[in-house]
């Protein structure tokens, strides 16, 4: 497979869109995984993610307008680390998370959402897409901001968090 190229406007908008919808998938997942052990206040705070993330989606999508970007299955997205930048790591969520850990997972998705674009401005050829990279980069990085804000309502956890005197079954 041929990975799709970050540094040209249409692969820009793909990878940009992708990060996006990926974060909107894991953030969903993860409402639905606290809503399951009834952790109604994390589940809530995935699902606040989620909306902003679709709202950020909606505003690429318009940047996008009819263009044709990179798909099928020719292409990949070749992401630093295997993953979205955004979309944190399923094994970073436990059932008893607190609502400062999940908000501490939104932010490190966040700065690596930054971290992503600045890479692309610093490194990116075309100025246009360096243009976009640096808009992206800034408001990510006031997502980082806001998240930080958002997460000082909440206390962090104790250190025994995760004592469950009677767990939950895991089917089988």
């Amino acid at each position: 497979m041929n990975a799709i190229d970050v540094t040209e406007r249409p692969g820009f908008l793909a990878y940009a869109l992708a990060i996006e919808n990926e974060a909107v998938e894991r953030y969903t997942t993860f409402a639905e995984q606290m809503d399951v052990t009834n952790n109604r206040e994390a589940a809530e705070l995935f699902r606040e993610m989620a909306r902003l993330e679709t709202l950020h989606a909606k505003e690429i999508e318009a940047r996008i307008g009819g263009q044709t970007l990179p798909e099928g299955a020719s292409c990949e997205y070749a992401w630093p680390d295997g993953e979205s930048p955004e979309a944190p790591d399923f094994s970073d969520t436990h059932y008893l998370m607190t609502p400062y850990q999940a908000l501490t997972l939104v932010l490190e998705a966040e700065q690596r959402a930054v971290e992503f674009f600045e890479t692309i401005e610093r490194a990116g050829t075309d100025e246009a897409v360096r243009k976009m990279a640096a808009e992206f980069a800034k408001e990510e990085r006031e997502h980082v901001r806001r998240v930080r804000q958002w997460r000082e309502r909440y206390p962090p956890p104790e250190r025994d968090w995760d004592d469950d005197p009677d767990p939950p079954n895991q089917a089988e």
